[in-house]
């Protein structure tokens, strides 16, 4: 049985994009060549209140990639894959073509 985190509050839960050690043709790449910290989220919490009480929703979607910082977030595994838990507002940017 799968199971499903779904974050609370501002969090959100993100798989880390790790970029290919080679290409296609075999080539092994350098371990830093194009090493951009960055994640694609797979659940986002349903935000934060204000204390007005109003609802500040979570700034990214799911499925968008963003920009993680370097350290931080929680380490989390779920059948046996890795994801990573982070507050909304540690994220730094959503990523687009």
């Amino acid at each position: 049985m799968a199971k499903r985190l779904i974050p609370l509050f501002n969090r959100v839960l993100v798989e880390k994009i790790v970029p290919p050690s080679k290409t296609n043709a075999g080539i092994l790449l350098p371990e830093k060549s194009s090493k951009l910290n960055s994640g694609k989220v797979i659940a986002v919490g349903p935000g934060i209140h204000s204390k007005d009480g109003k609802l500040i929703p979570v700034a990214v979607n799911e499925g968008d990639t963003v920009l993680l910082p370097e350290y931080g977030g929680t380490e989390v595994k779920l059948d046996n894959k890795e994801y990573h838990l982070y507050r909304d507002d540690d994220i730094l940017g959503t990523l687009h073509d």
